[in-house]
């Protein structure tokens, strides 16, 4: 890759260029480069390879059927207590009815995160999952992180491996791949102590895995971690998708960093932290997990973390997806995301339009289901 102005950059291009893994040290460097320009062209580079023009998007209904919550995560400001005004808690069935009134005709994705309620049993969720599958059965069911899996097999004195395949016979189609934070145990035990444990994060995805379905997988980053740890994060993803491409056939879809949110939570408050990520240090994650995550499909670039506007400019720092049109989102909302509670379709498809892409719908498991052809620009664009 010519003009690059990172002289240390010039074999990490040769590398990308002739489809070669990156080291540790190397993926490192791609974070502390100033070298923006460069960086970006061979995340670019590292997406057409894998995509074209492409860029995908889901109609898509985020529920979350509950937020009491008894974990205690120090980023949260989603989770409240039972008995607090605030609170919800929906049946199984109250969960069918919320899906009817906010539903719109297309959409195929159903996505469910919620907090760990210290009361529920476990048959609550496998009828939740039963109950909307009866209900809507063309809606592929994408629920419980792996956080909540193993909240799960608490609940059911049952391994995990268990609760992932008693919710597969129900009706259960993905995972999504919230939870996992930072998997630093030094950052983990400031921000989400009571929550499932890296290593045990790791194996419930590995098997999903080995059930045949397919999951995300997130990071939290903007709060105490160091790049270094941003970077182990990717690295311990990327072993995983290794191993479950080679046991399974397959693994992970996409890997979505989670912009730091700073109000409303603990955290936050200690830190005396206000401000939001930087569209620069939000572009740069994102290119780096492009060029290191060799063997996963996608980079999603989440709108409703960062921003519609720099969800767009993403699409030419490695993103080959940007999510959905939602509905309703209230985990990032409720610590201060200052993006729309949804997007409509048609704004999808113009947002990847006046970016030069081609946008295409694809469903939970990315089939591809209609492509959206560029019908020119204004000087508006």
């Amino acid at each position: 890759m010519d003009a690059l102005r990172d002289p240390a950059l010039k074999p990490i291009a040769a590398k990308v260029e002739a489809g070669e893994r990156l080291s540790f040290e190397e993926g490192l460097h791609l974070f502390k480069t100033r070298d923006l320009n460069g960086l970006m062209r061979l995340a670019n580079l590292q997406k057409e390879r894998l995509h074209g023009d492409k860029v995908y998007f889901v109609h898509s209904m985020r529920l979350e059927f509950t937020n009491i919550c008894y974990v205690g995560c120090t980023f949260c400001a989603f989770a409240a207590h039972k008995g607090e005004a605030r609170a919800w808690d929906y049946s199984p069935a109250e969960v069918v009815q919320e899906v009817g009134r906010r539903y719109l005709p297309g959409i195929t994705e159903l996505h469910m995160s919620s907090g760990h309620h210290p009361n529920h049993p476990w048959e609550y969720y496998l009828d939740m999952v039963r109950g909307l599958r009866a209900a809507y059965p063309e809606l592929q069911v994408k629920a419980f992180t792996a956080a909540e899996i193993k909240h799960l097999s608490r609940i059911a004195r049952r391994p995990t491996l268990e609760v992932l395949r008693e919710l597969q016979a129900a009706g259960l189609a993905a995972m999504p791949g919230g939870g996992a934070e930072i998997f630093a145990e030094r950052v983990r035990r400031q921000v989400a102590k009571n929550k499932v444990k890296s290593d045990e994060w790791l194996q419930i995805h590995s098997e999903a895995h080995s059930l045949g379905m397919r999951t995300n997988a997130t990071m939290l980053y903007g709060h105490i971690e160091t790049l270094e740890e941003r970077l182990d994060h990717m690295h311990r993803l990327r072993e995983l998708q290794d191993d479950s491409l080679a046991r399974f056939g397959g693994g992970f879809h996409a890997f979505i960093p989670l912009a730091f949110q700073p109000l409303g939570n603990t955290l936050a408050q200690n830190l005396g932290k206000t401000d939001y990520t930087t569209g620069l240090d939000d572009l740069r994650n994102l290119a780096v997990a492009r060029i290191y995550l060799d063997n996963f499909p996608h980079i999603k670039g989440y709108w409703v973390m960062i921003g519609s506007e720099l969800t767009q400019v993403s699409l030419d720092w490695g993103v080959s997806d940007i999510d959905g049109t939602i509905q309703e989102e209230h985990i990032a909302h409720a610590a201060g995301a200052t993006s729309p509670m949804k997007l409509s379709e048609e704004g999808l498809i113009r947002m990847i339009q006046r970016a030069g892409r081609l946008p295409v719908l694809r469903d939970a498991y990315y089939n591809e289901l209609a492509q959206f052809p560029g019908v020119g620009s204004s000087a508006a664009d």
